[in-house]
């Protein structure tokens, strides 16, 4: 029987809360997600958060609280804030791309809570004391965001981050850990000079075109599974049935497990109605290994269906 698929809650149940919030890391958790996710980023005092964009604005007050403060093109890097000055800023529903109103309206509204931003150390902490006192376990799936950037701004997040995990047990691929990264330099580094015996996720974006069969056994050189986006796997619709490429099977081929990216229920790709179509399609059909979702509890719902315990 195939092993049941992972379900990873995209930057917490974020479907329902505000992204990488602590509240929505504690709601995903109790939907019965796998793992949850954790976008990383540093800031000038270089402390780690959790964070998913380089720029405050998107996601936060920080316009409004720190006026003058943006660089040259407009925009509030989380790297020129100091940590006391990102503990500050209220995290709100990602906004539209032109800044407004909400990019999921339906989604919690931005008046009705106030969110902090975690450091790491903070959310790892913060999802043990949940396991603790629930008494379910769960995994972390950080990502290491833009770290070529990064060392431009002076901050070497990898070797960071591989210190802060380890300091909380995260140290080989029997760990209950995924660590992923766009940048496949960035995971050879850590691989083959940092040592590091952590499960690698490639995460590989929608502009990727085919990835071919020699991509993936590169990949299969320093890393465990690929992220990619769905529309890589699913190209849409030919009458009634759905027009799939060969990346799952050509990536299990080559040892890789699947991850991916994103399952939203208010963002659903062209031919699909309804999100049970879409989530019966890349777990019982194609047989992904996982899934990053916004709905942690649909999407476990689903896989009780069809992988009965």
């Amino acid at each position: 029987m195939k092993p049941r698929p992972i379900v990873i809650a995209h930057r917490g149940a974020s479907g329902y809360l505000p992204e990488h919030t602590l509240a929505g890391k504690a709601l995903a958790l109790g939907m019965g997600a796998d793992y949850l996710e954790q976008d990383v980023v540093a800031t000038k005092d270089h402390e780690l958060v959790v964070f998913h964009d380089l720029t405050l604005e998107p996601m936060t007050d920080v316009q409004a609280r720190y006026p003058g403060r943006a660089r040259a093109d407009g925009r509030f890097y989380c790297i020129d804030f100091s940590l006391e000055e990102i503990r500050s800023l209220n995290v709100v529903e990602r906004r539209a791309a032109e800044g407004q109103g909400s990019r999921y309206p339906g989604r919690f509204p931005e008046a009705a809570g106030h969110f902090g931003i975690p450091t790491l150390e903070e959310e790892i902490r913060f999802i043990e004391g949940l396991m603790r006192s629930t008494g379910r376990h769960v995994g972390i799936y950080p990502e290491i965001k833009s770290p070529a950037w990064h060392r431009e701004q002076g901050v070497d997040i990898g070797p960071m981050m591989l210190e802060i995990l380890a300091r909380f047990g995260y140290r080989t691929a029997n760990d209950p850990i995924f660590l992923q990264c766009f940048e496949a330099e960035e995971l050879q580094r850590l691989r083959r000079e940092h040592g590091c015996q952590l499960r690698l996720v490639q995460l590989i974006d929608s502009n990727s075109g085919n990835v071919s069969a020699g991509t993936l056994a590169r990949i299969g050189g320093y890393a465990n599974a690929i992220g990619p986006a769905i529309s890589l796997i699913y190209r849409g619709m030919a009458g009634s049935m759905a027009t799939l490429t060969s990346l799952v099977d050509d990536a299990h081929a080559e040892g890789l497990a699947v991850h991916p990216y994103t399952f939203r229920k208010d963002d659903l790709p062209a031919g699909f109605s309804d999100f049970d179509s879409l989530l019966n399609l890349f777990l019982a059909q194609i047989g992904v290994d996982g899934i990053f979702t916004d709905f942690p509890d649909l999407a476990t719902a689903c896989i009780a269906r069809h992988f009965p315990a």
